[in-house]
């Protein structure tokens, strides 16, 4: 599919611990386009829920808890301060009370309707790059380019273990493997969900980040983009 002029979708899909958010950050930036992290979007809801001191699992009253909540997502790759309810909470969202209460909330067929329609707008208002879970199968299933992130578990558990070790919150990362088995609990979770499970679409292009850096991650998606006439 040949991007129409001037605006294009680009989705980025994938587990945690292959350089999504970076990537996909940094070819948003790379080509001029908004770049929207669905992902902090589910923590924000997650974190309003924790300080609501509601049950994660609890589907219904989680469901209610959205008819008070107003996000105004970033979509400036350069600035991606997050709120809710005026406070910054751009730090708080990946603490991890977030990280464990956030895929039952995810799963929540109500928040995932509520976030699609504001996540969908986002992604058809320009030229965008989306990153998450289900962008190239729910959120913009028409994307210029679908890419699918992958990398294997071992190189993921030590990027994650790596990026806690230098938490800003001064969070305790705990040992490599407790960090796999986290992640492994989580891609489970999220792969066999009900409603939008983890899967790369049909038409995604798989790129295994794990013998990749930052940046050559960046140049291979830059390089798909290009083939699409995305520039």
């Amino acid at each position: 599919m040949t991007a129409p002029s001037g605006r294009f979708v680009v989705a980025i899909d994938g587990p945690s611990g292959t350089g999504k958010s970076t990537v996909a950050r940094l070819v948003a930036e790379a080509l001029g386009a908004g770049y929207l992290d669905t992902g902090a979007m589910y923590r924000i809801v997650t974190l309003a829920v924790l300080r609501d001191a509601l049950d994660p699992y609890d589907d219904a009253a989680v469901a209610a808890a959205l008819t008070a909540l107003v996000l105004d997502p970033p979509t400036d790759p350069l600035a991606q301060r997050q709120l809710l309810r005026g406070d910054d909470v751009t730090t708080e969202i990946r603490s991890g009370a977030v990280t464990s209460a956030v895929s039952p909330v995810s799963a929540n067929p109500a928040v995932r309707a509520w976030l699609k329609d504001r996540q969908q707008a986002i992604a058809r208002s320009g030229r965008m790059v989306v990153e998450g879970r289900d962008i190239g199968i729910v959120i913009a299933p028409d994307a210029e380019l679908k890419v699918y992130l992958t990398a294997s578990a071992e190189v993921r558990a030590r990027r994650r273990h790596d990026e806690g070790r230098t938490d800003v919150a001064g969070r305790d990362p705990g040992e490599l493997a407790a960090v796999q088995a986290a992640l492994a609990h989580r891609d489970r979770y999220d792969s066999t969900r009900a409603h939008a499970p983890l899967a790369a679409a049909d038409d995604a292009v798989v790129v295994d980040t794990s013998g990749l850096d930052i940046h050559e991650s960046v140049r291979a998606v830059l390089a798909l983009a290009a083939e699409r006439g995305i520039s």
